[in-house]
């Protein structure tokens, strides 16, 4: 029995510690969000965060993420309004959809290290992430996006105190 946090909720899982996080998560935990897509680490479908950092569930062992807060999709916000979600959703960007919880994934930690990551860092965060669709040029157009409204939510939540002194 194993123990993991998956998007703040602790769960006693019947696996073998070296079973993919990625079967963890879907087939034990049932949070079918995350895709299974080379099963090597390659396409980015399975992209997951381990604590904050995204990380391919398909290769890392569930005993690597034992003492680590494993965030999925399903976790990334409570009601689907992520800055990057809604960006998702303005710019049309899924197509088949297949590899978007994957590529979601790894837009959130761009911007969780970048908040207004330039076309160079997008690209680069971006290019181990496939997407047989070709929506490449919408996830950029949507990253850009939530950076964007991302930015403005801090700026609202900053200034708040100060108006609120006027």
């Amino acid at each position: 029995m194993v123990k993991l946090t998956i998007n703040g909720k602790k769960y006693d899982l019947d696996v073998n510690p070296q079973m993919p996080l990625l079967w963890a998560i879907r087939d034990i935990a049932k949070l079918t969000g995350t895709k299974f897509g080379c099963g090597k680490g390659l396409c980015g479908a399975c992209t997951v965060h381990l604590d904050g950092k995204p990380t391919r569930s398909c290769i890392t062992p569930v005993n690597a993420a034992l003492k680590s807060k494993i965030t999925t999709i399903e976790g990334l916000s409570k009601h689907n309004d992520h800055p990057l979600q809604l960006a998702w959703h303005e710019h049309n960007v899924p197509q088949c959809g297949y590899c978007q919880s994957g590529q979601l994934m790894t837009a959130a930690g761009l911007l969780s290290e970048h908040q207004s990551p330039t076309d160079e860092q997008i690209n680069q965060a971006m290019s181990g992430n496939l997407c047989r669709c070709g929506t490449y040029p919408r996830i950029k157009a949507a990253i850009k996006t939530a950076a964007k409204h991302a930015n403005q939510i801090e700026i609202k939540q900053d200034l708040s105190p100060v108006i609120a002194e006027r």
